[in-house]
């Protein structure tokens, strides 16, 4: 089977290495010439947003699926129209590309999400209390197109764009769950991980799985779960970012339409990896065991401040003479402050031994430039 992957950035990269077990042939566009997909599939320089070039990309694929949301959904739709089969669909990669359209479709379908409005110029009024989250409408993800509007001083710094506003939650914990579901109507979710950020960076810092919730929240999560499934209508596998918040009602943040960052533990830690399991919502086959198979972690290795240029990875020989504790790189040559350049994951007996084993990694390996 012809597989396109719109981007080629790490995700593409990880799904095609756990997807080449299998006979599949893999293409994948991304705009940079040394994409981490360059090396590993049948790849093609351009631009993912431009109707044209996916449309020629995706016409004699057999499925046309995407690693990155921030694509020509419009080119998606009459991929369709031709008898391309889209993962996820067209209409589904639109509603969540848009945080206003995503915020509507949570309301539609009576999925708590915090209380919003929508801002399409400049010029309406703001009616949300402060202080409040600003959401750009288009383009943001790991931490960009977000800011946090605290006080009368900070409405200064509100953009003019298109953007949602919404209600700040009071946040115990932040949580995500990956979900799956294929042509056939199977569907499958990954145990729930906690997600611990990097403040400065407001990036993904660990990933932690399994969590420990009281069933009342469990039951708030599987009841989310199973509503977006339902309403999606689409093949695919979707990571749903939730906030838990101290009064222990669980919240949707937002939804990826794709493989995610807080599943990259499960590459070790469960029976089988959220890459395994997009694999398998892409063929249309049974869906994989998610079970978690001991604690794991997961921390990113980003580009530390100061360096831009060639990377260098120093404290790996270190790392890698620690037990149950695995690398992953992403093929890319140059790094700069915040980028993802990989990530490790941990195994531990328990919580407090995989915290501890993160936190030593942590200390251990930085990313640097010649």
């Amino acid at each position: 089977m012809k597989i396109g992957i719109l981007g080629g950035g790490q995700l593409g990269r990880m799904l095609i290495q756990e997807a080449l077990k299998y006979d599949d042939e893999f293409y994948t566009l991304d705009p940079a010439s040394d994409a981490p997909c360059h090396m590993i599939s049948y790849f093609t320089q351009g631009s993912f947003n431009d109707y044209e070039t996916v449309l020629n990309f995706g016409q004699d694929k057999d499925v046309v699926t995407i690693e990155i949301e921030h694509v020509n959904a419009d080119a998606l739709s009459e991929l369709e129209n031709r008898g391309v089969k889209v993962v996820p669909n067209a209409k589904i990669v639109k509603t969540i590309q848009q945080k206003i359209l995503q915020k509507e479709f949570y309301k539609a379908h009576d999925i708590p999400s915090p209380d919003f409005q929508a801002i399409w110029n400049h010029d309406e009024e703001i009616t949300i209390p402060l202080p409040f989250v600003q959401k750009m409408n288009t383009g943001g993800y790991d931490g960009k197109g977000v800011q946090l509007i605290k006080n009368e001083a900070d409405l200064q710094n509100v953009w003019k764009e298109a953007s949602v506003i919404e209600n700040l939650v009071d946040i115990e914990k932040e949580l995500s769950v990956i979900v799956a579901r294929n042509e056939s109507g199977e569907t499958k979710a990954f145990p729930v991980t906690e997600m611990v950020a990097d403040p400065k960076l407001n990036l993904l810092d660990f990933n932690i799985c399994p969590v420990l919730l009281d069933e009342e929240v469990e039951q708030q999560i599987h009841s989310i779960t199973e509503k977006f499934l339902n309403a999606i209508n689409s093949p695919g596998l979707f990571a749903i970012e939730l906030f838990l918040d101290k009064k222990g009602k669980v919240w949707v943040n937002e939804t990826a339409p794709r493989l995610h960052n807080s599943g990259h533990q499960s590459q070790e830690g469960n029976a089988n990896s959220q890459f395994e399991q997009m694999y398998r919502v892409v063929k249309n086959l049974p869906l994989a065991d998610t079970d978690a198979i001991i604690y794991s972690g997961m921390l990113n290795l980003v580009g530390s401040e100061g360096y831009t240029g060639k990377v260098i990875y120093k404290g790996m020989e270190e790392v890698m003479k620690l037990p149950e504790t695995y690398i992953h790189l992403y093929g890319k040559t140059e790094t700069k402050p915040g980028r993802k350049m990989g990530h490790i994951n941990v195994l531990a007996e328990s919580r407090e031994e995989l915290m501890e084993k993160l936190v030593k990694v942590k200390e251990m390996v930085r990313v640097i430039a010649e």
